[in-house]
């Protein structure tokens, strides 16, 4: 890989008839050494190596709880304050990245550290509250630095099609856990914890860190030299764009929460989060208390996993035809009835159908994440994206703690066919809440016109 030449080549910054302004003449390698695409799978690389943390988590939770005398509620509790974290560090990290505080690199390296120790701590703390401490404060702010940057930097670089891209990033996220998933359930007891998950940190900071070396954001406004933003813009009325149009304008955070449709997608995402964190907290637990075996409990994750994270990217190549509304509430909805088919499945004692509906869970329960990653610059534009989506994605610390730490409440009070109906009711909740999404500034009648040309500066 080359390093970028401090010397950048001249650009300029061309405006549409809505004032909103590219900047043009800069190619991915002059700006970032390489080609763009690497800042895709750089990212993706990444986020399969955090993904154990969260996936392969519920896994984990009978040998943590035997090795350190815990309770189970006491190991969910754990994995409910690592969610809050992962949520609300990522606001803080885009406002300290869109300010020029922090590069996406730093960014990555911080987070690379804290994430592994996250499992050092989970590893060797002498107490639960030592252990939320190192792996789900330290370890849960390290994960959502790398997951925030991860994500929002894929759209930074593809502003013109970011809704696959986005989502094959964001599939890593869950697949990347499953050999982790075989490992907790099979190869992991009360003799090897410690080299266990002391591999697993060394295994996460090193993966973590090399890739977020290479890290780096494109300047504001920043667009392909290869792409005509006039044109794209202007054709955002015809049919390969009307379903996903460009954003109006560059809204800043305050602005993007007083169209009201920041707050709402913070409110369906809390929904459907908790929803999606629950099966990830419980779906082997009540697999075992089903009577299936450990084969069928770790493939039941390994396959929501595996299929959490293909349909991430597969939904994100679909929203880029069929529209990021219309897919996000096809996903939702998709989420909340398949909790009641894993019920019933539970329920009758039918291994088969278990592992079927394991998939249609995991499919819809990880397909909207991708879909709120590019809504929000497509609602909002890409300049203060990481803020913007830092602050939607704060409401998976809410949803983590309903997903994890009160559905353990739930389920000891109302028992799993309590705890699943009630989840089921939530993803159909926020299905029906997406609907109401609209995006700011922009009429059908008024649509996008072609806009004029400005040279405003160059480079030396």
């Amino acid at each position: 890989m080359t390093i970028a030449s401090s010397i950048r080549p001249a650009y300029r910054e061309v405006s549409d008839a809505n004032g909103r302004v590219y900047r043009v003449g800069e190619s991915p390698r002059d700006i970032l050494g390489g080609p763009r695409w690497l800042m895709v799978v750089l990212p993706w690389v990444a986020m399969m190596a955090i993904s154990v943390a969260e996936y392969a988590y519920g896994s984990a939770e009978e040998v943590l709880s035997s090795a350190h005398g815990w309770t189970s509620t006491d190991t969910f509790w754990v994995l409910g304050v690592w969610t809050v974290f992962q949520a609300g560090v990522a606001f803080p990290t885009g406002r300290l990245r869109e300010r020029g505080i922090l590069t996406a690199r730093g960014a990555m390296l911080i987070g690379a550290v804290l994430a592994g120790l996250g499992f050092f701590a989970l590893s060797h703390a002498p107490s639960v509250t030592l252990a939320i401490l190192g792996f789900g404060v330290l370890g849960g702010a390290g994960a959502g630095m790398v997951y925030s940057t991860c994500v929002n930097i894929v759209g930074k670089w593809y502003p013109e099609r970011r809704g696959g891209k986005t989502g094959f990033v964001n599939g890593g996220f869950a697949y990347g856990s499953v050999p982790m998933i075989f490992v907790f359930t099979y190869a992991f007891d009360a003799g090897n914890y410690h080299t266990v998950l002391d591999s697993v940190g060394i295994y996460v900071l090193g993966f973590v860190a090399i890739c977020g070396w290479f890290f780096k954001d494109p300047p504001k406004n920043w667009w392909p030299e290869e792409v005509d933003p006039l044109e794209h813009s202007k054709n955002a009325n015809d049919k390969t764009l009307s379903k996903n149009p460009p954003a109006v304008r560059q809204y800043e955070p305050m602005e993007a929460i007083r169209t009201g449709m920041l707050p709402l997608m913070w409110l369906c995402l809390v929904l459907c989060s908790g929803v999606s964190i629950f099966g990830i907290s419980f779906q082997v637990p009540f697999a075992k208390e089903m009577g299936f075996g450990p084969l069928v409990a770790a493939s039941s994750m390994g396959i929501m996993s595996i299929i959490n994270g293909t349909g991430r990217g597969v939904t994100g190549w679909v929203s880029d035809r069929l529209g990021r509304k219309q897919t996000l509430i096809l996903v939702i909805a998709i989420e909340g009835l398949s909790q009641f088919g894993v019920l019933w499945a539970g329920d009758i004692r039918s291994e088969p159908l278990f592992l079927f509906f394991a998939f249609i869970s995991g499919f819809g329960s990880g397909a909207f994440f991708p879909m709120f990653a590019s809504l929000v610059p497509d609602y909002f534009g890409e300049n203060n994206n990481a803020q913007n989506y830092g602050l939607v994605y704060s409401s998976k610390l809410v949803g983590g703690l309903a997903g994890s730490g009160l559905g353990a409440t739930v389920v000891a009070a109302w028992g799993y066919s309590g705890a699943y109906a009630l989840a089921g009711c939530f993803g159909l909740a926020s299905a029906a809440l997406a609907m109401l999404l609209r995006q700011p500034g922009r009429t059908v009648e008024r649509g996008v016109r072609a806009g004029s040309l400005q040279v405003s500066s160059e480079t030396a």
